[in-house]
């Protein structure tokens, strides 16, 4: 039995315009230790999904299909059913350090809270092992600086506090929703390692959410590439950078800076481009989100969703033109690249 399973899990928003669908039939398998990357640029619905996932939808978002943690079906659960899963179960990392904890209470106290609501540990206990937790997330001094508060911290260290709070109740699933926003290179390294280290350490499983490839391609074994609410392509991080077969996949590759690219490109050359622009939820083709945008267009794409096809192994494409399928990446210098040797 997996540890998490999503099936068909769809989030539509009531809005003033009407209804639509932010998530479109997300479809995964978490075994414990699995590591899962959802990829893609802004809007395409990464966020949302983490926030179904931990039962966080917006008030005016219905969630369907299914979601089970240890065969429990969580999608339908009431809001205290939900309290007990989140932080104890599932734990997220969420986007923005800079304004995720709340700026009025004790950094201490905020990562103790979760071991005293799930853990039924007193005062004093839950202190100790924040400290504990403080320590381990590399925070200097922790007994020191437990009572402060959060702008008395950097951001990197609101970030290793965010994980020291997301990791407190021992969850069996972590979410790390953009685990690395406006960190600069050098921390970015240091909390990318601290989160794989304490995952392998507890045998968590995890989802790392980020629109950097570099990040996903270093970081997890599998992958899902979405865009417009849908997972286009799905499979090991090394099938699906070393051969993507989607164009929207491709597309995403190729506007990433190559080594020779930035070596020795004029400041002039603008890196390649996916033609036109994102539409919003409201005017998304019925068929393939990509119609429109994928040079390999056809009448049929726009209204007919396109089949699921497996390649080899895990990998499998949402696309219904075979041409469009295994393209080759961009060619630098003779050298095929991708964010694995970029």
């Amino acid at each position: 039995m997996p540890l998490l399973e999503a099936s068909r899990l769809r989030v539509d928003l009531r809005t003033h315009r009407g209804i639509v669908a932010a998530v479109r039939g997300m479809d995964f398998m978490l075994e414990r230790g699995d590591t899962l990357g959802l990829v893609g640029e802004s809007g395409c619905g990464k966020s949302m999904t983490a926030l179904a996932l931990m039962g966080l939808a917006p008030g005016n978002a219905v969630v369907s299909g299914s979601l089970r943690l240890n065969g429990e079906e969580l999608v339908g659960l009431r809001d205290r059913a939900w309290r007990a899963v989140r932080g104890r179960r599932m734990a997220m990392i969420f986007q923005e350090p800079m304004t995720a904890l709340n700026p009025v209470h004790r950094v201490g106290m905020q990562i103790a809270e979760p071991m005293r609501l799930h853990l039924g540990l007193g005062a004093e206990a839950a202190r100790r092992k924040a400290i504990e937790l403080m320590e381990r997330v590399g925070i200097p001094e922790p007994a020191k600086r437990i009572d402060s508060f959060p702008h008395q911290f950097s951001g990197g260290q609101r970030q290793r506090i965010m994980i020291a709070m997301a990791l407190a109740a021992e969850p069996d699933v972590l979410i790390a929703d953009e685990p690395t926003t406006a960190l600069d290179v050098t921390v970015q390294k240091q909390v990318l390692k601290l989160i794989a280290d304490l995952v392998a350490e507890r045998g968590m499983a995890l989802i790392l959410i980020s629109h950097d490839l570099g990040v996903i391609a270093q970081n997890v074994r599998r992958l899902l590439v979405m865009y417009g609410g849908s997972v286009v392509e799905r499979g090991t991080t090394q099938e699906v950078f070393t051969d993507p077969a989607h164009p929207y996949t491709r597309g995403l590759l190729a506007a990433r800076p190559s080594l020779a690219h930035r070596l020795v490109a004029h400041r002039s050359e603008r890196l390649p481009t996916i033609a036109g622009s994102v539409p919003d939820l409201f005017h998304l083709p019925a068929g393939c989100p990509f119609a429109g945008r994928c040079a390999f267009t056809r009448p049929s794409c726009h209204i007919e969703v396109p089949p699921e096809l497996k390649l080899i192994d895990l990998h499998h494409v949402r696309c219904g033109v075979p041409e469009a399928i295994h393209q080759s990446l961009p060619v630098h210098d003779g050298h095929r690249e991708s964010p694995l040797t970029a």
